[in-house]
């Protein structure tokens, strides 16, 4: 079955702000929330030591503006540096969209890393204890993503998936009862396209929370948790960048078929393998 997605970005009007919230915006407060929720319960159960609640908040919103900040300039290095170059101001309109995860990732390193000094405890530990409270971030963000129908997938050359109107230039400007009409007149079947961002909700969300849930529900060596978050983020990224779209200014890196985010993601992959045989020599930690 193909389904026509015209799903309004905008969660809800505002008269005094000619953009509106965004279900993306509301998806990251969600994703923050569940992070909070999360980490709590786990600083009741001691898994960070002595660190109190009121210590937790401070990580975590040093995390939040790690993966703000980080993930827009990330975003812009990676996948816009000639709009930035054309126009500096484009780092700063976040609500353009553009946000990347390896960026976000580097920026929650940076985070941790300086809350961990001010509170003299090993960066792993800290990373350690954040990496399961990660992926329900990814789950809304990417769910986010399909609301806002971006980050689309390729084509599916079959009766089957979502026609993103957003990604064909033929039916931008289309109003929403026209495209309804050519959808049931199954026009618009030619356009059907993978909803890549759902199975990286499934895969990078879901999938990965489960596994680093259950895995971190009892004590772990050092470097163990965040070994495998890496290694499992990067496989699933890897493997969905297979039925995503790739960006239209750097479409394929090599071979025909390597995307930027297939790239990117492969030194996440090592540096999982790096760490988890780098736990294979630590201690138990709490």
């Amino acid at each position: 079955m193909i389904f026509l997605h015209d799903i309004d970005p905008v969660a809800i009007a505002l008269p005094f702000w000619p953009h509106g919230i965004h279900w993306y915006g509301l998806m990251y407060l969600l994703g923050f929330a569940a992070a909070w929720l999360l980490g709590r319960q786990r600083i009741r159960a001691g898994r960070l030591g002595d660190v109190t609640e009121e210590r937790f908040s401070d990580l975590l919103f040093n995390s939040m503006l790690g993966v703000v900040i980080g993930g827009r300039v990330g975003y812009v290095l990676f996948y816009a540096w000639p709009e930035f170059t054309a126009d500096p101001l484009f780092l700063l309109r976040i609500n353009e969209g553009g946000m990347s995860f390896h960026g976000g990732l580097l920026g929650v390193m940076a985070a941790v890393a300086l809350w961990s000094r001010q509170n003299r405890r090993h960066v792993f530990d800290t990373l350690d204890f954040m990496a399961p409270l990660v992926p329900p971030g990814l789950l809304f963000g990417r769910l986010g993503n399909y609301i806002g129908g971006e980050l689309w997938g390729r084509y599916t050359g079959k009766d089957w998936g979502v026609v993103f109107p957003r990604a064909e230039p033929d039916l931008i400007g289309q109003s929403a009862a026209q495209l309804r009409v050519l959808h049931e007149s199954g026009l618009l079947d030619r356009y059907a396209r993978y909803p890549s961002q759902l199975a990286q909700a499934a895969l990078e969300g879901l999938a990965l929370f489960l596994i680093l849930y259950l895995y971190s529900r009892t004590p772990r060596r050092r470097y163990a948790v965040s070994g495998l978050f890496a290694l499992f983020y990067g496989i699933f990224r890897f493997a969905v960048e297979f039925i995503r779209q790739p960006d239209a200014d750097i479409g394929f890196i090599a071979w025909g078929w390597l995307t930027m985010g297939q790239l990117l993601s492969l030194p996440v992959i090592a540096l999982g393998l790096f760490l988890l045989a780098l736990s294979r020599r630590q201690k138990a930690s709490a």
